[in-house]
């Protein structure tokens, strides 16, 4: 993103902002309620065809320094993905992604290869560092300030979800940003240090800051350490699947299991050649999806006849507004791997086969105009994922 498209996405994201308030404002003072105005109808979704809701994330230019790169999926790329932005981000060895916090987003990541080390600092002025491999995950609230540095001497990749879609990852609030356009002699107070101590400071944003690999064991914080009463650092895939299924498997992470992560959460899916995560919708969060490996075709619908199919292949990514049907099917040849991330910190979903095993026989052949004995045929139980043949018919 060059730095003329960041302050023209900045300045759009601030007069969306300023119009919110000003309807918000305006729906106060005439006695509305304000409990439903994200139902208020988004242009983007109210057309008479769905928009796209795919993005080739990995084929994007992203930003790169040296080893190191940032690519990121926002509304302005995707501009479906009003409530989940994301990011790709690698880090070469001795790379760091320098101290910063970002101030209208929380941050949760999936770690894909190799090794990473973070320190996170809380208000309450605890702190934590942890080392993440493969499968493992982390949280930071909106606003608390960290850093992320790869390990060891290969590359590390991680995937970073925000509970903001207009979140920008080249927006953050950055340490030699800021210190770097402060005056010395406010610097020199600030600290009780001379001001020599600040000369040869970076001048500018630093963003992936390069230095020496980091040592096997990551050394105390200058105050020592005081841990927070929650841990930032979850291991998904260390533990068993949540769910297991002829045709696949899910794991999933949310605040029941990872207590910090209150407006974020995961899913990892595995799907076998032809297997269908099937037709469902989600309550009360939109969903993200990357796909790690294969190929799959997810479907959306958006009422009024509007059913969207779109076919993503590894590094793209997806967006399902909330309460927009849609499924996920493997359509390529090997089994497919997917992380889905949602904003919100419990997981709710309602699914196809279970909404109509939750009516008796009577009301469905009503609805449909056909037998009851028809019905009865149907899974009597939530299928969530269908092998390649499909559920099993009942006789």
């Amino acid at each position: 993103m060059s730095e003329v498209q960041r302050r023209q996405f900045l300045a759009r994201s601030a007069a969306l902002a300023a119009a919110a308030t000003a309807s918000l404002n305006a729906d106060t003072a005439s006695g509305g309620s304000t409990s439903f105005m994200n139902n208020v109808p988004d242009p983007l979704l109210s057309g008479q065809e769905l928009p796209t809701f795919k993005f080739a994330l990995e084929k994007s230019e992203g930003k790169v320094i040296g080893g190191s790169y940032g690519k990121e999926a926002t509304v302005e790329q995707l501009p479906i993905s009003k409530g989940i932005a994301g990011v790709s981000m690698r880090l070469e060895p001795g790379a760091m992604r320098e101290l910063h916090w970002h101030a209208t987003a929380a941050e949760w990541a999936f770690v894909l290869a190799g090794r990473a080390r973070t320190t996170v600092i809380a208000p309450d002025n605890t702190s934590e560092t942890n080392d993440f491999e493969p499968g493992d995950v982390w949280y930071f609230p909106r606003g608390h300030g960290h850093m992320l540095e790869c390990l060891g001497d290969e590359p590390c990749h991680f995937i970073l979800i925000f509970d903001n879609g207009y979140f920008s990852e080249f927006g953050t609030f950055s340490i030699t940003d800021w210190m770097g356009h402060v005056p010395r002699s406010l610097l020199a107070k600030n600290f009780g240090l001379p001001e020599s101590a600040f000369r040869g400071f970076p001048k500018s944003e630093v963003y992936f800051a390069r230095g020496e690999v980091p040592p096997a064991e990551p050394a105390k914080p200058l105050a020592g350490w005081r841990l927070p009463p929650q841990t930032h650092k979850y291991r998904m895939l260390a533990q068993p699947p949540h769910r297991v299924f002829d045709g696949g498997r899910e794991w999933r992470v949310d605040s029941s299991q990872f207590e910090i992560s209150t407006t974020l959460m995961g899913v990892i899916l595995d799907l076998d050649p032809g297997a269908l995560r099937e037709l469902h919708w989600h309550p009360t969060s939109d969903e993200w999806q990357y796909v790690i490996d294969g190929d799959i075709s997810v479907t959306m619908f958006g009422s009024h006849g509007r059913f969207r199919s779109e076919t993503l292949e590894k590094g793209d990514v997806a967006y399902i507004p909330q309460g927009y049907g849609h499924s996920i099917e493997n359509v390529g040849t090997s089994p497919c791997r997917v992380l889905v991330g949602f904003n919100t910190g419990v997981y709710e979903s309602i699914d196809l086969s279970q909404w109509i095993a939750g009516n008796p026989a009577n009301v469905l052949a009503t609805n449909f105009g056909k037998p009851e004995a028809l019905f009865e045929k149907f899974p009597h139980d939530d299928v969530f994922i269908a092998s390649q043949n499909g559920p099993q018919p009942r006789p």
